[in-house]
């Protein structure tokens, strides 16, 4: 039997819309290495629903709040104030979507959705600082990392009408880089930008079938939750104690296809 200390064991690590998708793929991940989780999400259900399925996996407390909002980001930071005097990761991953043709897209998609997955994402990073860098060390600093999107990487193509989407999404990974800059050195801060891994938010395309969907990425599959919980545990670890400012794709290599 092995004795060996899981990599993540004693940290704190927060997930926001970690109760479904990607989130709850990450959450997965950490808790599988031994961290202790919150998660926080919009809808109460989903987090329920959540820590039901991983609490026999690890420590995981659930939090309702919607980041895209000012009282959100004080709910949830309160919360973890109030029961952690550090936390070692935040992930950054909640996120909204909006798709409608060009000429009916309306001003309120742009405010949803830059609300949640830029404004959200600044605002939370800043209100856990004083928590994040309590958990610093010059060995192993404190760790944010964000979810972005191959579509903020180059344009969705025509007919993917989520225009608010992927500027949300280029905003976060310059975002990510700037943050990585003022935040250095003691916490890093990196960007997951995800390719098709199945969620809510990618429904549509994949009810196109699976297969016919995979055949267009060179690895000829989509991603799977054990992808994204090995990139989300190798950039909490010590092994990624010397990268920041980096927006890494996690898409079964469409980008390499321009």
């Amino acid at each position: 039997m092995s004795t060996q200390t899981p990599v993540l064991a004693g940290k704190v690590a927060v997930v926001t819309g970690g109760g479904r998708g990607i989130g709850k793929m990450i959450t997965r991940g950490l808790l599988e290495a031994g961290a202790k989780v919150y998660i926080s999400s919009r809808k109460d259900a989903d987090l329920k629903s959540a820590v039901e399925e991983l609490s026999p996996l690890g420590e995981v407390r659930a939090v309702s709040a919607d980041l895209g909002t000012a009282h959100g980001v004080e709910t949830l930071a309160g919360y973890l104030s109030e029961r952690e005097s550090r936390v070692h990761a935040l992930f950054n991953n909640a996120g909204a979507n909006w798709g409608a043709p060009l000429e009916e897209f309306p001003d309120s998609a742009w405010d949803k959705v830059l609300s949640v997955n830029v404004k959200g994402v600044f605002a939370l990073t800043q209100a856990l600082l004083p928590l994040l860098k309590a958990a610093a060390t010059p060995e192993d600093p404190a760790r944010v990392i964000n979810t972005g999107s191959v579509d903020g990487l180059r344009a969705p193509a025509p007919g993917f009408n989520n225009f608010s989407y992927s500027a949300s999404k280029a905003a976060v990974h310059m975002l990510t880089r700037q943050l990585a800059g003022t935040l250095a050195p003691d916490v890093l801060v990196n960007a997951i930008a995800p390719g098709l891994f199945e969620s809510k938010m990618t429904a549509g395309i994949l009810s196109l079938g699976t297969d016919a969907v995979a055949d267009q990425i060179p690895l000829k599959r989509i991603g799977r939750p054990e992808d994204m919980a090995g990139i989300a545990v190798f950039l909490t670890s010590p092994a990624s104690s010397y990268i920041t400012g980096a927006v890494i794709p996690v898409d079964g290599g469409i980008l390499s296809t321009g």
